[in-house]
């Protein structure tokens, strides 16, 4: 038997480097969250100008430095929020730690502060009439409750993703208990798929790698389900 595990990038995520994953997820998770957000805010501050004006000025955010300010904004509220609700590993262990981390730490004020400084930028340049940038600033508070509620959407739909990963992995545990390689097939595609759309915790991945390591063992054992006591310990040396 061949038996050389094969994990899958997507799991590779160590002690080490955990704390730069969950960084770049939340920049990347919430910055789309937040930019969706201000798009929607701005149709709302804008509804006498057509779809492609509401695109340009959206381009002028972008443009003029919004997203990159919004990664520094969301890294610091991490950073602060972490020190506050009392994290000192580093690394968040649940979402609900991690909604809480960023919400103490300021992210909102920084958004806040993130589209003053684009406006103000845009407008210095010229890129944003007086008029559209006073409109905007003047109605700033809409678009933070929208970015409010984007967020809050964002960790909602991560809680709810959590809750599938728990289902996938209990399905994929009664596969193997019924000895069913086939629909363990399924449900480790669906874990991974899922695993995607989350924050690496390191007890997700942990278990995914046990899952992923008997997966891998018994199909390089031809579909064998009698695994002995050296081969599972090497399942979980291996997560």
């Amino acid at each position: 038997m061949n038996d050389e595990i094969f994990l899958d990038k997507n799991l590779e995520v160590s002690n080490t480097n955990l704390q730069e994953e969950q960084n770049s997820f939340l920049q990347s998770s919430l910055g789309q969250a937040v930019n969706f957000a201000v798009d929607t805010g701005l149709r709302a501050l804008l509804p006498d100008m057509i779809e492609n004006e509401v695109i340009d000025i959206k381009n002028t955010f972008v443009n003029e430095g919004f997203s990159e300010a919004i990664n520094q904004v969301v890294q610091k509220a991490c950073d602060v929020g972490k020190s506050i609700v009392g994290i000192f590993t580093g690394n968040f262990e649940s979402i609900s730690q991690a909604q809480k981390a960023v919400e103490k730490g300021g992210l909102l004020d920084g958004i806040s502060d993130a589209i003053d400084f684009t406006l103000d930028k845009a407008k210095k340049s010229g890129i944003l009439s007086k008029n559209i940038s006073k409109i905007i600033k003047d109605g700033k508070n809409v678009l933070l409750d929208n970015v409010s509620s984007g967020i809050k959407k964002e960790f909602e739909d991560q809680t709810k993703n959590i809750e599938k990963l728990e289902t996938y992995t209990k399905n994929w545990q009664e596969s193997f208990e019924n000895e069913n390689l086939k629909d363990m097939e399924k449900y480790i595609k669906k874990i991974k798929s899922t695993l995607e759309k989350v924050l690496p915790i390191e007890k997700l991945i942990t278990e995914a790698r046990k899952i992923e390591n008997m997966h891998e063992l018994i199909k390089n054992n031809g579909g064998n389900f009698n695994l002995d006591d050296d081969e599972l310990e090497l399942a979980n040396i291996l997560a």
